[in-house]
């Protein structure tokens, strides 16, 4: 893989760009018109953007989408790891990206304009690479950080793995864990912030260069291996400063006069020490950040009392940013006291969902904090990064157009943020104005939202807790005597590789190129292959690889009602993973079966257990761009009665076992420690409706993936699956420290023996010394042998050899238990 550093843009330079670019204007500098596409929304068209008043718009977007509309930068990144496209290559698709973002920030007429929010792959991980906290596993020996080490640390290589992944607070993102000890050697080794910057400045664009705050770094990494789990990550505050010192230096070398930090952590509920550490850590920056505007940026929930005084009490810093969306109790802290000499930048526009703002009522919160911090204090914003929204309504072709005037995208949120800005200084577009109003109230007495049948038996679940009549371990030994499993049962999460004949085939069938039938002949024809697989290598329970699938949240929207789909609507999940969610507009109901004609066809193909495999209600709705009409649970009440009358199909038609993935069901949990348990109630009882009505002898299923299980395993236990696969090695075994520590638990469990998010193989020895470890803290009675996940992005090349030496692990330590026994 190539060594060239990660911000290294020859042949390309900025400067190449910019000649590129010479024409486009600077923004608002004469009247002009911002025309964009006919079919998007008609209050989206054209805005007339005049020249600044006496008093200026102000407004700033917190980050943006890195993938690109029609997801450019993915497939440049898989191209590039495939070894079919250069690293030059690479860098131009990103560098292409990166000046259409900031040119259409610019046009827009945007003031505050980010930089280095764009990044290859996770920003934590730039941060890490900035840092130069390169694990030693990598073999980095100093110098500028280059894609192969980056890619390394990010994907794992050949001989080693990759680093921990896990979800961005509670949005379906994932970032790439830090791996910190007291030896790690910090060192100035990525210089990716300022090179972005000067490239934007090239272009006539002057940015706010972004950075993960120092205190949110530490705490959202984690001790190395070997490192005692009870070190102080924040110790190392003071050897990481200097090289944020000497970023900053850099960037004011450059021409930079803003900066931005994004301390997201201090929405938690941090303890003293913790707040102790970041009113140290930005003390310890002040004279450093002398002669910059200093942004510390938070999102995704309320900002608690005591850490909003120390925040706002801080100095050298010259604006604060808030979620107005999701934190509006922040609100009340501001009313209650904001510093006079701050800026106050207002989060009102939704980063995290693609409905289009209510322009009169964010206007009217906008106006009401002009008169609490003064006029011109407020900066109009998003309440976070636009990274978990879709890029763009104009590439929506195929929504109609009622409900396509109900949705903004990231592009769409720019032109709002920069209409609420205008309006605030005098320059309201009433036409704009009109038409948002016209659009919500559409919205609000639309009969495609509201179905009576379906809110009245949401509204009759209130009654019963829905629990099976009988216990999980009376359970367990019925299905046993049906199975007649071995002991240590192997089995695979569901999907298997998807190939580029099986896409096609999938793509063809939706623009009616091939018949219904040849459809089902090809997908028949590759869940047999799927299926004769799984019998070779000797797996116990099998799946039938869902073909027949794109993604296991569209796939059951398609099929509900009350769910609308993009053609382009992709968000990155991580690295170059895109999901395409789902946009749940209106009451959920299930008009026929989903599952059950597959998964009868690919039982009869075998004599062994075929799952059944359905996604549950709770990652459903954690994964859909949702409805913000209604509370959050409603909604998940009635995808939980949809689901549980397919489960009880597929148990009418022979499948005994069941699988209802709940991966997102943790991700969904409160930032908040005192949100926490009713989120954790509604969630676990939604899953629990799903499968309250099937026999004894059929197992059920759940599978959770990429997140912190550990404070929540007493609610996982509660759910009363009968098995639970979950994801454990990459994060270095984590989950098992909870039995470790006393947990009991009686159901089937089956921590995940290998990374599937990595390309790597491990072998026979390595699986089978995984297998011990959860012996040593668990029943082998009830232990499953599974890979962390779904198999959907790997090759086969990968699959086949790693899921053998799954099986003979499996094998080898059942032989060594007879033998003990």
């Amino acid at each position: 893989m190539s060594h060239v550093s990660l911000h290294s843009l020859a042949p390309f330079s900025s400067a190449s760009l910019a000649k590129k670019l010479v024409s486009f204007p600077f923004p608002l500098l004469a009247p002009r018109s911002l025309a964009l596409p006919t079919h998007s929304p008609p209050s989206y068209r054209r805005l007339t953007l005049r020249p600044f008043s006496l008093r200026a718009m102000a407004s700033h977007i917190v980050g943006y989408p890195r993938m690109g509309p029609k997801r450019e930068l993915k497939f440049a990144l898989e191209s590039f790891w495939d070894g079919k496209s250069s690293a030059e290559e690479l860098q131009k698709v990103a560098a292409d990206l990166r000046s259409s973002i900031w040119r259409q920030m610019s046009e827009a007429g945007i003031k505050y304009i980010p930089s280095n929010t764009f990044s290859y792959y996770d920003q934590m991980l730039d941060n890490t690479a900035m840092l130069g906290a390169v694990p030693p596993r990598y073999g980095w020996n100093g110098g500028e950080i280059g894609f192969d080490v980056y890619f390394s640390m990010a994907r794992g290589n050949a001989s080693v793995p990759a680093m921990e992944m896990t979800k961005w607070f509670d949005t379906n993102y994932h970032y790439i864990v830090p791996e910190l000890g007291p030896d790690v050697k910090f060192s100035y080794a990525s210089h990716k912030a300022v090179d972005e910057y000067k490239e934007a400045k090239a272009l006539g664009v002057d940015t706010v260069p972004v950075l993960i705050g120092p205190v949110s770094y530490l705490l959202l990494s984690k001790p190395a291996k070997g490192v005692e789990k009870s070190f102080s990550l924040l110790s190392l505050i003071g050897k990481i400063l200097p090289i944020y010192k000497e970023v900053v230096a850099e960037l004011k070398a450059a021409g930079a006069t803003w900066i931005q930090f994004d301390e997201p952590t201090l929405v938690l509920d941090l303890e003293s020490h913790q707040l102790q550490a970041f009113t140290h850590a930005y003390s310890e920056l002040e004279s450093s950040l002398s002669g910059l505007n200093v942004l510390i940026e938070t999102y995704f929930a309320d900002v608690p009392v005591e850490t909003y005084k120390k925040l706002t009490s801080l100095k050298g810093v010259t604006g604060f940013g808030f979620d107005l969306v999701r934190g509006t109790k922040t609100l009340d802290l501001i009313k209650s006291g904001f510093p006079s000499d701050k800026y106050l930048f207002a989060g009102v526009v939704d980063g995290r969902n693609i409905w289009a703002n209510d322009l009169a009522s964010s206007l009217s919160t906008l106006q009401a904090l002009e008169g609490i911090v003064g006029k011109e204090k407020v900066v109009v914003s998003t309440s976070c990064s636009l990274l978990h929204t879709a890029v763009d309504l104009v590439n929506e072709t195929k929504l109609d157009k009622e409900l396509k005037s109900w949705l903004a995208f990231a592009a769409q949120k720019i032109v709002e943020v920069n209409a609420l800005a205008k309006a605030l200084v005098g320059q309201k577009d009433e036409a704009f104005f009109a038409s948002n109003a016209t659009a919500h109230a559409s919205r609000k007495s639309s009969p495609r939202v509201t179905n009576e049948a379906v809110q009245k038996a949401a509204a009759a679940l209130r009654g019963s807790d829905h629990r099976r009549a009988t216990n999980v371990s009376a359970r367990l030994d019925a299905q046993q005597k049906k199975l007649n499993l071995p002991i240590l049962p192997t089995t695979t999460i569901g999907s298997f590789p998807q190939t580029m004949d099986l896409r096609r085939v999938r793509r063809e069938y939706k623009a009616k190129k091939i018949s219904e039938t040849d459809y089902v002949n090809a997908i028949k024809e590759e869940i047999n292959k799927v299926v004769k697989l799984q019998e070779v290598l000797d797996i116990d329970v099998l799946v039938h690889g869902e073909p027949e699938r794109n993604d296991m949240v569209e796939y059951f929207g398609e099929q509900l009602s009350g769910f609308a789909f993009t053609v382009n609507g992709w968000v990155q999940s991580y690295g170059s993973r895109c999901v395409k969610p789902p946009i749940i507009f209106g009451d959920v109901s299930r008009p026929k079966a989903m599952t059950v004609f597959w998964s009868s066809m690919a039982q009869s193909m075998t004599k062994r257990p075929m799952k059944g495999m359905l996604t549950g209600p709770v990652t459903i709705l954690n994964w859909s761009f949702v409805r913000n009409d209604q509370p959050r649970h409603e909604t998940c009440y009635q995808i939980a009665l949809a689901i549980k009358d397919e489960v009880e199909d597929l148990e009418r038609a022979g499948i005994t076992v069941i699988q209802i993935d709940e991966a997102a069901l943790r991700e969904g949990l409160p930032l908040r420690k005192s949100e926490q348990s009713f989120y954790l109630d509604w969630a676990v009882h939604s899953f629990r409706i799903t499968n309250c009505g099937v026999k004894d002898t059929t197992q059920i299923h759940t599978h959770m993936c990429y997140s912190n299980f550990n404070d929540i395993i007493h609610s996982i236990i509660n759910m009363d699956a009968d098995v639970i696969t979950i994801e454990n090695s990459r994060s270095d075994e984590k989950l098992l420290s909870v039995f470790r520590e006393g947990v009991k638990y009686g159901a089937g469990i089956g921590p995940g023996v290998y990374d599937i998010h990595s390309p790597r193989i491990p072998s026979t020895e390595e699986v089978a010394d995984r297998i011990n470890k959860m012996l040593a803290v668990l029943e082998c009675n009830i232990l499953w042998v599974n890979p962390d996940c779904g198999l959907k992005t790997r090759k086969y090349t990968e699959v086949q050899p790693a899921l053998s030496n799954m099986v003979a692990a499996a094998k080898l330590i059942r032989t060594q238990l007879a033998g003990a026994n």
